[in-house]
């Protein structure tokens, strides 16, 4: 039980249903919608899509999801790929031709095409209770009556107002400034996108005015993009992917998402002694920070269109865990993962939604960088993902960048099952972090015998681009034993991540609900 005289927030207990998210308007919505009738599918569709008004700085009908998802009373997870693909005329040979190393991340050669608003009209259609329009409705008032911006919604907002660019600058700055805190932010264009969606579900995104809309103002910047693109984009079901921590089972999306990484660093911490460890010293930390350089380089290596990725059973086995655990030290930092390794290798919004019937949903929404491209259709303002970022210009790669193409994706929705029971739907975001943030979650949970709001709760740490990352949440100390062990030691400019999640109590029959404080959001039930 935590201490009431600190700072902190308890979980939610609810019976009948549960949501936990990161903007409240979003998680009363979900529960208003399971209230009138709905599923945890159409509270969470509901829930998303009003979130790219709450949080446009996120995501937004312009971006991709993915979702893990379970029936009512049923422990099987289903797995749905909302993610877009490349304009079929894009190539990287243009790109290198071009002078380009990486593909620019605020042009429009970074602009995929959006899959999310596909994905939420399949799964409404096929698993959904309410419909469509009733899922669509509150976004469809929040966006003509507005939203008054939180907090870290104006923090990320005033950060990132320099990737606003052209068209976007009149559709997400309030008279050329960036919204402050209580400001009401209304978005009416997207309010009739929403409108025509609808009213005829994906035609109404990705066919008529509204797709000529994006695909004309994309040519003006450049892009391949044309309407046979936007009319052929379709999501599909999959076949999520897990691996087993300690009794755990840790279930994720496939490829293109990099969930896959998740279950190679959970793997790779499991060749450790966590428990004997403090869980906020700089032992656990370094350990953590070595598994990480360990598993991205290989997710690096690897990951991509699962058309083109033919290491995925690599990446998830336990001997290659095994053989990447050797190659830390666990008294000093390495200083090139990709050197060492040879020898084994030859922005974002989460919501999840547990229904009284039990069926759990774990959705993961993003335009990528905050505000994406930076980048907005003409006369509807959709803001354009940048998930072509993810591809390489690497020749022969599989990752490299073609039309067509799958980029690899950095959001990860989670769930957890133990004895073949899902436990607990969870996400946790911020970019690159995810993996990371989900190794950090479960090691939290299982290793430290944590509560959910507690994992959520404790502090971060993330090696990223050189920098390990260390929250003000740790002493100093901490940090100067990480300086010690060689690594670059920095406070982060930004909280490291959010993250949600719902565990189901199945002896009492309840839910409980966890939701990070690093965000504007909330857990709620009924």
């Amino acid at each position: 039980m935590r201490d009431f005289q600190q700072p902190g927030r308890s979980e939610v207990f609810a019976a009948n249903g549960m949501c936990a998210t990161s903007h409240p308007l979003a998680a009363k919505t979900a529960i208003q919608i399971l209230e009138a009738g709905g599923n945890a599918v159409d509270a969470a569709i509901a829930g998303a899509v009003l979130l790219g008004i709450a949080e446009p700085q996120m995501t937004g009908i312009g971006g991709d999801w993915f979702v893990l998802f379970t029936p009512p009373g049923d422990d099987r997870i289903h797995a749905l790929n909302g993610s877009g693909r490349a304009p079929a005329g894009l190539t990287a040979a243009a790109m290198r031709g071009a002078g380009h190393t990486i593909v620019p991340d605020m042009g429009a050669e970074a602009v995929t095409v959006p899959g999310a608003v596909d994905a939420f009209c399949r799964l409404s259609a096929d698993w959904g209770k309410a419909g469509l329009a009733m899922s669509l409705a509150p976004a469809i008032h929040y966006a003509e009556a507005g939203i008054p911006v939180a907090p870290r919604v104006a923090f990320d907002w005033q950060t990132a107002e320099s990737r606003l660019q052209g068209a976007a600058r009149g559709f997400y700055l309030n008279g050329g400034k960036v919204p402050h805190v209580g400001q009401m932010f209304r978005h009416t264009q997207q309010a009739e996108v929403l409108r025509r969606i609808a009213l005829e579900g994906r035609a109404g995104f990705y066919e008529g005015e509204v797709a000529e809309d994006m695909v004309a103002s994309l040519t003006a910047l450049g892009g391949t993009h044309t309407l046979d693109d936007f009319a052929a984009t379709a999501c599909d079901y999959v076949d999520p992917i897990s691996g087993d921590y300690k009794g755990t089972e840790l279930v994720e999306h496939p490829p293109n998402g990099h969930g896959a990484t998740a279950i190679l660093m959970a793997n790779i911490l499991a060749e450790f002694d966590l428990p004997s460890m403090d869980p906020l010293g700089a032992q656990r930390i370094h350990i953590e920070a070595e598994a990480a350089k360990l598993a991205y380089d290989t997710r690096n290596r690897f990951l991509s269109d699962p058309a083109t990725m033919t290491r995925l059973d690599h990446m998830l086995s336990q001997d290659t865990a095994r053989a990447l655990a050797a190659l830390i030290d666990p008294a000093r930092a390495m200083a090139n993962p990709a050197a060492i390794s040879e020898s084994v290798h030859k922005e974002t919004i989460y919501i999840t939604v547990v229904d009284a019937d039990r069926m759990c949903v774990s959705l993961i929404y993003s335009i990528f960088h905050n505000f994406g491209s930076g980048l907005a259709s003409d006369r509807f303002g959709i803001l354009f993902q940048n998930r072509g970022a993810g591809f390489t210009l690497t020749e022969g790669h599989p990752n490299e960048a073609a039309g067509g193409k799958r980029p690899m994706h950095t959001i990860i929705p989670g769930m957890l099952r133990q004895d073949g029971k899902v436990v607990m739907p969870f996400g946790v975001m911020g970019g690159a972090y995810q993996p990371n943030g989900h190794a950090r979650f479960l090691t939290n949970v299982v290793d430290y015998g944590m509560s959910p709001q507690q994992a959520i709760d404790a502090p971060r740490s993330f090696f990223d681009q050189g920098v390990l990352n260390v929250e003000r949440g740790y002493p100093d100390a901490v940090r100067q034993a990480l300086t010690d062990m060689g690594h670059k030691v920095e406070v982060p400019h930004t909280a490291i991540g959010g993250a949600q999640a719902i565990r189901l109590d199945h002896a009492n029959g309840v839910l409980v609900g966890a939701s990070d404080p690093r965000k504007d959001g909330c857990a709620l039930g009924y």
